[in-house]
């Protein structure tokens, strides 16, 4: 009964993340902490291979497809991943201080960027319209630095919560560069499959990834995704993330609260 229930929930989050394209850490950390009540620091280990496992696919056709730009996913991942570590450490540091203060510690950091994501989510659309079409730039050393410090950002609050692989590098990509919007897609999930990659890598070896629980929610996202983008093309999907977005800055704000 417990492999159902949670299979159940990664085919929920796999349906949302199909029909939606909102990133799976966002939708199924509130779940796991609140919903299944799995320690916070355990919550975010798990949720990081399990956003790492599903990242796979979408990364190999993005990369026979040709529409990841291999410079930009070097630079972010080259501040990604000491960020990680950097995140990593001070749950490890926290624990080791605080005991289970490091649980609350994540869930105030995942309150806050549950408002923040949902938020920029709501404007996504606004700020891709007004990128220039058909504009690249060629790579230089201020940019290369620029994306480095993206990474580090983005993969410190990765280490902290596993939320926003995606759409934390994303939006700052969208603020500060203009790439064509099948390129951001795809080097966005490159780098997200490399910064999962290594953050889950870093928690299984701190004892915070729980592989059964990753297993079953695996095991239920698949048939999930494929349910969520054949229903796609079928339901109102931009009211969808609407929705979808409101209960999540509830949530955030619920998380900050608790």
């Amino acid at each position: 009964m417990d492999l159902l229930i949670k299979s159940l929930v990664g085919f929920f989050v796999g349906t949302l993340i199909g029909m939606t394209g909102v990133g799976g850490g966002v939708l199924l950390l509130p779940i796991l902490i609140f919903g299944l009540h799995v320690p916070a620091i355990r919550a975010v280990g798990s949720d990081a291979l399990f956003n790492f496992v599903t990242k796979i696919g979408a990364s190999i056709v993005h990369l026979r497809k040709g529409t990841v730009r291999r410079k930009v996913v070097l630079a972010l991942i080259i501040g990604s991943a000491p960020g990680s570590y950097a995140g990593v450490s001070l749950l490890v540091y926290l624990r080791n201080h605080y005991g289970n203060g490091v649980n609350h510690f994540i869930t105030v950091a995942v309150g806050v960027l549950l408002i923040c994501i949902p938020t920029f989510l709501f404007f996504q659309k606004k700020i891709e319209d007004r990128i220039p079409t058909g504009i690249v730039k060629p790579p230089t050393v201020k940019s290369f630095v620029g994306m480095s410090v993206i990474g580090l950002v983005a993969g410190f609050l990765v280490g902290i919560t596993s939320v926003g692989s995606g759409s934390i590098v994303m939006m700052m990509l969208l603020l500060f560069f203009s790439f064509p919007p099948k390129v951001m897609v795809g080097t966005d999930i490159v780098h997200a499959l490399l910064l999962t990659g290594v953050t889950s890598l870093l928690h299984y070896r701190m004892n915070n990834v729980d592989i059964r629980l990753v297993g079953a929610l695996v095991l239920g996202s698949i048939p999930g995704g494929l349910l969520g983008s054949y229903l796609s093309t079928r339901v109102p999907v931009p009211w969808l993330r609407r929705i979808l977005c409101a209960v999540l800055l509830a949530t955030g704000a619920r998380m900050l609260i608790s």
